[in-house]
């Protein structure tokens, strides 16, 4: 089977020293299988910390790119979802054992099997080996199989849509399992690329929103998100003013924090779920702050297919989309930098006719 050459932007080895073009190869659809040609693909702020190893797990040649949206341009002979021409979208798995009781119950995401749910990029989850691996959406094409493909709505934009598929989901995930809704009262730390998403999502699901940040700049931006109060996290006495207030706390902060901070502002029964940061809290859990007002601290990772489909319909019909800008493939060095400073304003997307375009 002859595969394709296909052009990419990747790291080359574990001394990272910026992403540059290379060439991968896909291999044809099998019967179950959609080849689809990548349109835009989202920056997420882990695509940074894989290319440069944060995680001690990165296989090279490492391809990111988990928040793809294209379209599709041949199908394998068992699909029956899609057909050439849809607008179709990746995010962030293209596989899983199928079997485990996680997978059965349609949370791929929480896949139990022996190497867990496959990466868009950098192969499986819990790896048995570094001989497979897998390349994601800085790239021209990809393929996937039919049931990790998601249908974008025709009511979203493709420009803008394609954070939904990591951020969009990895908020509405906890949001939903916590039952977030009319009369709850939420926090959402951090103000970024995740939290931006959460704001929205958490005051269409009917809940009362106040948006926590370290940088006041942003209260403007937090209102027109549709948080109806936003707190300063580094004024002691507006947080003291904030304690018990809430009935649930999303975390979106990417690197070790002070949690104690956030802890004291959840309510008794109150829940505090940490998402983007993979990897330990900057100092351990005060259990006594836990303990005195049986405060549940939790964690929570993307959503599964089914509920992938979900946030995506969920924000076509409430008119909902990432705030992004729109770079080319070859600034993505500069982006990173960008990302790094916290310079950029919510979210990255690469036209990847950019990268099609190239000599």
């Amino acid at each position: 089977m002859q595969a394709l050459p296909t052009k990419a932007y990747g790291a080359t080895g574990s001394i990272f020293n910026g992403l540059k073009p290379m060439e991968i190869e896909r291999t044809p659809p099998q019967a179950d299988e959609v080849h689809i040609d990548i349109l835009y693909c989202g920056v997420c702020h882990s695509d940074l910390h894989q290319v440069k190893n944060d995680w001690h797990n990165t296989i090279y040649p490492c391809v990111p790119g988990h928040e793809i949206i294209g379209r599709v341009i041949g199908v394998g002979s068992a699909v029956t979802k899609f057909k050439a021409g849809d607008v179709v979208g990746v995010g962030c798995m293209i596989d899983s054992c199928g079997a485990c009781s996680a997978c059965q119950e349609g949370e791929e995401n929480y896949c139990e099997g022996p190497v867990s749910w496959t990466a868009t990029y950098n192969g499986y989850m819990k790896p048995q080996n570094k001989d497979f691996n897998t390349f994601g959406g800085y790239s021209t094409n990809i393929v996937v199989k039919e049931s990790f493909v998601l249908r974008i709505p025709e009511a979203l934009d493709i420009k803008a849509a394609a954070p939904i598929l990591c951020a969009g989901i990895t908020t509405y995930s906890p949001l939903k399992y916590w039952q977030v809704g009319p009369g709850s009262s939420v926090a959402v730390v951090g103000i970024g690329g995740l939290g931006h998403m959460a704001v929205q999502l958490a005051r269409a699901l009917g809940a009362t929103v106040t948006a926590i940040t370290r940088d006041a700049d942003k209260q403007t931006d937090a209102e027109q998100l549709g948080a109806h109060q936003v707190l300063v996290s580094t004024d002691k006495k507006a947080m003291e003013a904030y304690e018990l207030q809430f009935d649930f706390i999303l975390i979106t902060i990417p690197d070790a924090f002070e949690v104690n901070d956030y802890v004291k502002l959840a309510k008794r029964n109150g829940v505090i779920t940490t998402v983007g940061l993979i990897g330990p809290y900057k100092a351990p859990l005060d259990n006594q702050e836990i303990a005195m007002h049986r405060r549940s601290v939790a964690g929570s990772v993307i959503g599964g297919i089914a509920e992938t489909q979900e946030v995506l319909e969920f924000c076509a019909k409430h008119q909902i989309l990432p705030e992004v800008e729109m770079i080319r493939m070859q600034d993505i060095n500069d982006a990173y930098d960008k990302m790094l400073d916290k310079e950029v304003r919510f979210r990255y997307v690469i036209d990847m006719q950019s990268l099609k375009d190239a000599e």
